[in-house]
């Protein structure tokens, strides 16, 4: 049996679909066939607690002639006691080459042309490793723009910002200019771009060892956008979480780097 959990969570589910299969036995007097069932639960953290609480019970109690193969994206959103009776499987995001490979060879069979190996990189990035994902955007890419798709369009797909937009307020800030970030935090909402996404690509900035920021302000920095992405999540408004962090962010950009002192 396979279930999308994400369409059915409730305990009704539960109690119902899932224990009357599991309850009963299968193989019993045939050695040709396995002693023992699967159940396949998809997007299971997207089940409600008094289901998960269900199922654990469920799992206990059957587990002699059901197996359950529980699938989900957060671990941390499943409760410990069906976790911790897993053998847990991670499995990471896929090698570049191979997604590049894949997403040539849907080009080539779909007949979609203009499709680079820019165009693809770009849907990686934007993806982050997520096959399914970048799959659905270059089919969408393909229906807005056809042949004249291009990596802007990739950004604009996903609502990413230009990486022009993100060197740009890297530098306001390091200008250390309070006008210059209201004009910019102003023009920012004004172009519609979503400050999440303004975060998640600005921290991927910073952190990079080419952004020449010294170590102890990407601490700071780094603390700032995870407390403005969790209050961003909580419902705090757009326009004040980004001055914050933009005039935060600007405090410790246009802080002089320590000297390198030389060994003795």
């Amino acid at each position: 049996m396979e279930l999308n959990a994400s369409d059915e969570r409730g305990i009704k589910v539960v109690r119902e679909k899932i224990k009357s299969f599991a309850q009963v036995s299968v193989g019993a007097g045939n050695a040709s066939l396995p002693p023992y069932k699967l159940i396949i639960l998809d997007e299971a953290d997207s089940m409600t607690p008094d289901a998960q609480s269900a199922l654990r019970r469920t799992m206990e109690t059957y587990s002699r002639v059901t197996r359950f193969c529980i699938i989900c994206n957060y671990i941390s959103r499943l409760i410990t006691p069906i976790s911790s009776r897993c053998a847990k499987f991670r499995f990471k995001p896929l090698p570049e080459e191979a997604m590049i490979g894949r997403l040539r060879f849907i080009a080539e069979q779909e007949g979609v042309a203009g499709a680079t190996d820019g165009i693809f990189k770009e849907l990686i990035q934007t993806s982050e490793g997520d096959m399914r994902r970048a799959i659905q955007t270059l089919q969408s890419l393909h229906r807005l723009y056809g042949e004249e798709m291009n990596t802007q369009a990739v950004l604009d797909m996903n609502g990413s910002l230009p990486t022009e937009t993100i060197d740009l307020v890297l530098d306001v800030c390091r200008s250390n200019n309070n006008a210059r970030v209201d004009e910019l935090v102003e023009s920012l909402l004004a172009e519609g771009y979503p400050v999440s996404q303004l975060v998640l690509q600005l921290i991927d900035r910073v952190v990079s060892p080419s952004s020449g920021i010294a170590d102890s302000a990407r601490a700071q920095i780094a603390c700032l956008m995870a407390v403005a992405d969790k209050q961003l999540v909580d419902g705090a408004g757009d326009y004040v979480q980004l001055h914050n962090l933009l005039a935060q962010c600007q405090r410790f950009l246009s802080m002089p780097a320590p000297p390198v002192r030389a060994a003795a």
